[in-house]
């Protein structure tokens, strides 16, 4: 009868080693301090987007960093006029800061000229978009929580071509966002 007893005591164990395990890795946590250099992302290879717009992305502070709590990217704009759809993020919290160059955010019905300086908080749940409106801009992005944002720009930045709509909505979708009109366009 132990060695019965034995078997279900191990047995019963295993499902939670293996939870254990799955959680360190999709929610791992650095436990030191880092620095990343001007210009270098943190992992592997700038994100050269090729389809919304010819923006680079290095992604400053991972997911994996902070057990998915926040992402932190420089976004370089090489995208005069161009920008993201407007969209929703449901599970995020979302901020840009301004390092050089211009851009116009819609935050629900308000918009707003941002420059180098300026800090804007785009809450989850409302509708938001951006132009850049200078030939050249650089600002910091953050998402709390991480979500799938690093994924979502890896999958865009392989993109051959500018992608139809039905592409673009269909990976938001797929990372947690919904398209819900048009990318800005201030020349109309």
């Amino acid at each position: 009868m132990k060695r019965q007893q034995f078997l279900f005591t191990t047995l019963s164990v295993l499902p939670l080693s293996f939870i254990g395990k799955v959680k360190n890795i999709f929610f791992s946590r650095t436990d030191k301090g880092f620095k990343v250099n001007a210009g270098e992302p943190r992992h592997g290879a700038h994100l050269k987007m090729k389809g919304v717009t010819m923006n680079v992305l290095d992604i400053k502070i991972a997911g994996s960093d902070t057990e998915n709590g926040i992402a932190v990217f420089e976004q370089i704009g090489l995208t005069p006029n161009g920008g993201p759809p407007l969209h929703i993020h449901p599970f995020q919290d979302e901020w840009f800061y301004v390092i050089e160059g211009e851009y116009y955010f819609q935050v629900g019905e308000e918009k707003f000229q941002m420059k180098a300086g300026d800090t804007i908080f785009l809450p989850k749940k409302v509708p938001h978009a951006f132009i850049q409106l200078s030939e050249k801009g650089k600002m910091i992005v953050s998402y709390l929580p991480a979500g799938k944002m690093e994924s979502f720009f890896k999958v865009t930045s392989e993109w051959t071509a500018p992608p139809k709509k039905e592409e673009v909505a269909k990976v938001f979708a797929e990372h947690d966002m919904k398209v819900v009109g048009p990318p800005l366009n201030l020349t109309k």
